[in-house]
């Protein structure tokens, strides 16, 4: 907002300001009717302390987004415990079914698809409506350039998060989910090798030996010190396999995507997607 004083009044008389404009500027809050249905937040994994972490944080960064929204997480499982605040993503379902609610806008916590998830959701029982998942997506491709710089393997300037220099010359994107999954990632990764200007190549955590053949891949095309970046958000696979895969590929590692910022603006988007809401134009 900006002020003027006028003669005929003694303090200032404040008028609209003009809205930012360009690519940085902050989006408009869509009014969210009140009969909207919630959003739902698909954790595919069962409640850990590590996946209620991330999924938290997504789901208070979603409502800062979208204040008055009645996002939550539901998990695949809820580990056997009660009270924690945890719950299944059927049981939510389920809830609001039973209250004769809308059904909830289910938006899947992966970067592409995932059979093991499909067959689970399939399982649900009731109407369940679920989104794409958010990738490919040149945000995603971001937040893996931020990872791998705050690990030590690419640097990026300030301004736009363009590569300068970076100490890893290759780059293996490795994903999770199955073939489709794989073959969407390659988008990803194309996505990501225009940031980094150095090779990127993806493969599969879920499938045996494809990081290292890979990484190896790399190395006979002259990368001589590459670099793997989780595709994942954390909860979809498992620590100890990325691990022992990092160390197969005998290749440093950044962290998973995790809670990254525009993760949660990818998720809201999808959501007004499925209300026939009208996208900003930051995430199309």
């Amino acid at each position: 907002m900006s002020s003027a004083a006028t003669p005929s009044t003694p303090l200032p008389v404040r008028t609209p300001g003009t809205r930012a404009r360009g690519r940085h500027r902050r989006p408009e809050r869509h009014e969210i009717p009140a009969e909207a249905p919630a959003l739902l937040l698909a954790v595919p994994a069962e409640a850990t302390p590590a996946t209620q972490q991330i999924a938290d944080e997504l789901v208070a960064l979603i409502r800062a987004e979208q204040p008055g929204i009645d996002a939550r997480a539901g998990y695949l499982s809820a580990n056997g415990t009660d009270g924690d605040g945890t719950e299944t993503l059927a049981a939510l379902l389920s809830a609001a079914a039973a209250e004769e609610r809308p059904a909830p806008v289910v938006v899947p916590l992966l970067p592409g698809p995932s059979d093991s998830f499909r067959d689970a959701v399939s399982g649900i029982p009731g109407e369940v409506r679920v989104t794409d998942t958010l990738g490919p997506h040149p945000l995603l491709a971001e937040a893996l350039h931020v990872r791998l710089s705050e690990a030590g393997l690419a640097r990026a300037d300030r301004a736009r998060l363009f590569a300068i220099n970076t100490s890893a010359d290759g780059v293996v994107l490795a994903t999770v989910g199955g073939a489709e999954a794989l073959q969407l990632a390659e988008v990803t990764a194309v996505l990501l090798a225009a940031r980094l200007a150095v090779p990127v190549v993806a493969a599969a955590l879920d499938e045996p030996g494809s990081v290292a053949a890979a990484a190896a891949h790399l190395r006979a095309t002259g990368s001589a010190q590459p670099a793997l970046a989780p595709y994942v958000f954390g909860p979809e696979v498992d620590p100890d396999l990325l691990k022992s895969v990092t160390a197969e590929a005998e290749c440093q590692a950044s962290e998973p995507l995790g809670a990254y910022p525009t993760v949660a603006r990818l998720v809201l988007g999808l959501y007004l997607t499925a209300l026939g809401m009208e996208l900003d134009p930051d995430l199309t």
